[in-house]
C-alpha cells in the first residue's frame, strides 16, 4: 500500500508540474502578445525589413539619426519605399503628357518647393489626389513615378497591415502612419483601390470600422498644409467612395482606356530597346487594332508576342541538338532569337498583317 500510494503521489506531482509549466509558458505568450501590440506574430522577414529601411531612410536623411519610433511607426516603416527603390519614372508611361503636367503642378511641385505654397492661403497645397479610370490603365505606375520624381517617400497602404486582432490597435497604426509621414516628409501616402477602404458609411458599418475611418478622417484634417505629405489614392469605383472622403480629394484625374495615339506611345515605351523586323513590323498596324485595351492589356499583348518569337528559337535550337545528338551546340551553328513582326501581335488580335492600315476601324 505504502508503494503505491508513492507512485500515485509522484504521478499527481508530474501532473501539477507539467500543468504549472504550461500555464507559465501561456500567460507569457499572452503577456507578450499585449506588450507588444501590433508588433505581436509579425514575421521575422517583416522586422527585417523595417531594419532595413530605416536604413536606407536615414542614409538618405542623416537627421532622422534624432527621431525616435515607437512600436507602431516601426511596424509601418516596413510599408515604406524610398524614391530611389522606384525605377518608374514619366518616361515609363505614355500618353498622358496633359495630366502629367497637371499632376506635377498638383503634387510634384509641392512636394520639391514647399516654399511657393507657404504663406498664401490661395495657393495650399490640396490636400489629396484621386486617380480613378478602368482597370489597367496605369493609376498604381502613375502615383510611384510622381514619388519617384519628386524624391518623396512613398507609403502603400494594405488592409491586411492596418487590421490588428486586438481591439483598437488598428486605429493606432492608422495613426503611426500618419505621424511616420510626418517625419519622413515629403511623403507620399498611397491608397491603392481606395474604394476598398473608404467605402460610403453605413448604419449597419461595424464599430471597428466605424472608428477607423473617423479616425482616418481626423489625421488627415491635421495634415500641414505645406503640402509635404499628401495623400494619394485609386480606384476604378470612385462611386463607392464616401462623400466626405472624396471632399478631402479636392483634385481628381481621370485616367481613361487609352486612344490610338495613346496606345502608339505606350507601344512605343513597352518596345523601347526591343529588336523589330524593320521591313515586317508595323507598329501603326498594331495600334490601330488595339481599341478597347488597357495599357495592362498591352503589355501583356507584347510579352505574348515576345514569347512567340522565344518559341520559335527554342524549337529551332531542340531540334538542331536532336541532328547533333549534344545537349550544347557547336561553335559554328549560330542560332539567334529573330526581331518582333506583326504577325506576332496578329495573332493574338486575330488581325491580317498583310491588311493596310487604311481598311482598319481607327478610333
Amino acid at each position: 500500500m505504502s508503494r503505491k500510494f508513492d507512485l500515485k503521489t509522484i504521478a499527481d506531482l508530474s501532473v501539477l508540474v507539467g500543468t504549472g509549466i504550461s500555464l507559465y509558458y501561456l500567460v507569457s505568450k499572452l503577456l507578450n502578445d499585449v506588450e507588444a501590440g501590433p508588433l505581436s506574430g509579425r514575421s521575422k522577414e517583416s522586422k527585417n525589413r523595417q531594419v532595413s529601411q530605416w536604413q536606407k531612410l536615414v542614409s538618405k536623411k542623416p537627421e532622422l539619426t534624432k527621431v525616435n519610433l515607437n512600436s507602431y511607426e516601426k511596424t509601418v516603416l516596413s510599408s515604406v519605399i524610398t524614391s530611389d527603390e522606384l525605377d518608374i519614372s514619366f518616361e515609363d508611361i505614355g500618353g498622358l503628357d496633359s495630366m502629367i503636367a497637371d499632376l506635377l503642378e498638383s503634387v510634384v511641385y509641392p512636394l520639391m518647393m514647399p516654399e511657393v505654397y507657404q504663406g498664401n492661403p490661395l495657393l495650399q497645397a490640396p490636400s489629396g489626389v484621386l486617380l480613378h479610370g478602368p482597370p489597367g490603365c496605369g493609376k498604381t505606375m502613375l502615383a510611384k513615378a510622381l514619388a519617384n520624381e519628386s524624391g518623396a517617400n512613398f507609403i502603400s497602404i494594405r488592409m491586411s497591415q492596418i487590421m490588428d486582432k486586438w481591439y483598437g490597435e488598428s486605429n493606432k497604426i492608422v495613426d503611426a502612419m500618419f505621424s511616420l509621414a510626418n517625419k519622413l516628409q515629403p511623403c507620399m501616402i498611397f491608397i491603392d483601390e481606395i474604394d476598398s477602404f473608404l467605402r460610403e458609411r453605413a448604419a449597419t458599418d461595424h464599430e471597428v470600422t466605424a472608428m477607423l475611418k473617423a479616425e482616418f478622417m481626423t489625421l488627415w484634417d491635421g495634415l500641414l498644409s505645406n503640402g509635404r505629405v499628401m495623400i494619394v489614392g485609386a480606384t476604378n469605383r470612385i462611386g463607392d467612395i464616401d462623400g466626405a472622403f472624396l471632399r478631402r480629394l479636392p483634385k481628381r484625374f481621370y485616367i481613361p482606356t487609352p486612344n490610338k495615339e495613346q496606345r502608339l506611345r505606350i507601344l512605343k515605351v513597352l518596345l523601347k530597346g526591343t529588336k523589330v523586323d524593320e521591313e515586317n513590323f508595323d507598329i501603326d498596324t498594331i495600334a490601330a487594332g488595339t481599341n478597347g485595351l488597357s495599357g495592362s492589356d498591352l503589355k501583356e499583348l507584347c510579352r505574348e508576342a515576345a514569347l512567340s518569337a522565344a518559341r520559335e528559337y527554342i524549337r529551332l535550337k531542340r531540334e538542331f541538338m536532336v541532328s547533333y545528338n549534344s545537349k550544347e551546340l557547336p561553335d559554328d551553328v549560330p542560332i539567334q532569337m529573330r526581331p518582333l513582326r506583326t504577325s506576332d501581335f496578329a495573332r493574338y488580335l486575330k488581325l491580317d498583317p498583310q491588311q493596310p492600315i487604311q481598311a482598319m476601324a481607327l478610333d
